[in-house]
């Protein structure tokens, strides 16, 4: 078995993305780089992040993408549902990145290219692996995972989910979303999202090596 690399929350920080990938290694063959949501909004670079990204998958194919609550937003606003949500949530930044200026989203539709679309209806909504599971904000305790809402999946109160403790024999579960200064470690979830569109770093999560590798952009970019 290869190693597995998490990656937490994006939100546009273009810099920081590529830096984190020239810091990591993935064998192409035998590791698997898991994403874990929040690729757009709020960051200036939303457009050049899912690039990116989707280059990125054609040299690693063994790449996993998870649906974040704000491609949730992304999403509805192309299906031109709950456009102001979107928009508040940082979705003005996401369109200025494609050289649209809100709320036109007719233009939206248009000119947002079919693969960004493609890979935004991709998304999943969780992962698992032989010893963890990869989610982007939380799971209900007592629920199998096909059987948990959208709620926890892509949204989940943090200080209730934080505060579940799951069973010794539960897969350690890796989820982003809740961010903090620096990865939050329990002894059945780790949080990985440390902050990049806040002016903190962007993680990376090895495993089972438990080893963190961080990347910050520059003074006026995350």
């Amino acid at each position: 078995m290869g190693r597995l690399y998490a990656v937490g929350d994006i939100h546009g920080c273009h810099k920081a993305l590529t830096k984190l990938l020239r810091k990591i290694e993935p064998d192409q063959s035998t590791d698997r780089v898991i994403f874990l949501g929040d690729y757009v909004n709020r960051g200036q670079d939303s457009r050049r992040v899912l690039d990116t990204l989707i280059s990125f998958k054609s040299a690693y194919p063994r790449t996993v993408f998870l649906k974040g609550n704000h491609e949730v937003m992304f999403i509805d606003y192309l299906n031109n549902q709950n456009t102001l949500l979107f928009l508040q949530a940082g979705g003005v930044e996401t369109l200025c990145s494609y050289g649209i200026t809100p709320p036109d989203v007719e233009r939206t539709q248009n000119e947002i290219p079919a693969a960004h679309k493609q890979f935004l209806f991709d998304l999943l909504p969780y992962w698992e692996e032989q010893e963890y599971i990869f989610v982007h904000a939380g799971f209900e305790k007592g629920r199998h995972p096909t059987l948990q809402s959208h709620a926890w999946l892509y949204w989940a109160d943090g200080e209730r989910f934080i505060r579940q403790s799951f069973p010794e024999n539960h897969k350690k579960i890796i989820f982003g979303h809740f961010a903090h200064e620096k990865p939050l470690i329990m002894a059945d979830k780790i949080g990985i999202d440390s902050g990049a569109v806040y002016g903190g770093t962007l993680s990376c999560l090895i495993l089972p090596d438990m080893k963190f590798v961080s990347a910050k952009g520059g003074d006026s970019e995350c």
